[in-house]
């Protein structure tokens, strides 16, 4: 899962006070246990997903920190989107290892002390296409298995601390039975994920 050139470690981290389709990059940002990115627009103990809420109403937080790996960026940037780190609201962007092929409950150490544990994808939406014609299209690619999305991972702070561009990234795979990370719907619960098709 990790490239063995390049050690895991934060590229750049991201955060809003608004519900922005993207955020600014930070020098640093502060990770807060069972809340998520201090001052993001995103933390808090109940999903803040506008659309969520109106959907499906208030459920816990399963999304409090957004992350995307900067290989899939490369590769879309390859296919002619240049994507500049915050533009898809993600939180922190990663290099060294790819995400979207850790299973569910993988934990990451985040500089000094902080560590988030995944809990699902995100689930690519119209913004995307929005803000970049055709980019929804290679986030979101359908096959005949159903939608594979490549939009980025959630996940739940369980240790808070600093998180900054340059600081290493550990991680720890859960035990037992490797669970594959999916969209899960709000109020699906952690034992009942539900892929959409």
């Amino acid at each position: 899962m990790t490239q063995p050139s390049v050690r895991p470690a934060v590229v750049s981290v991201h955060s809003s006070l608004s519900h922005d389709f993207s955020k600014p990059s930070r020098s640093s940002i502060r990770l807060i246990a069972n809340h998520g990115v201090e001052g993001d627009a995103h933390a808090g103990e109940h999903d803040q997903h506008l659309f969520h809420i109106k959907r499906y109403g208030l459920h816990p937080n399963l999304r409090q920190v957004h992350l995307m790996h900067a290989e899939l960026f490369d590769a879309l940037a390859l296919a002619g989107h240049a994507v500049p780190p915050g533009a898809l609201g993600e939180n922190v962007r990663t290099r060294g290892v790819d995400l979207l092929a850790l299973p569910a409950r993988t934990r990451l150490h985040l500089g000094p002390s902080a560590v988030v544990e995944l809990t699902g994808l995100r689930n690519p939406c119209v913004q995307i296409e929005r803000y970049q014609p055709g980019l929804l299209a290679r986030l979101a690619e359908r096959t005949e298995a159903g939608v594979v999305r490549k939009a980025g991972v959630m996940s739940v702070v369980l240790s808070g601390g600093p998180v900054s561009p340059g600081d290493r990234m550990e991680i720890e795979l859960p035990s037992g039975a490797f669970e594959q990370l999916t969209y899960l719907a709000p109020g699906a619960g952690r034992g009942n994920r539900h892929v959409e098709p």
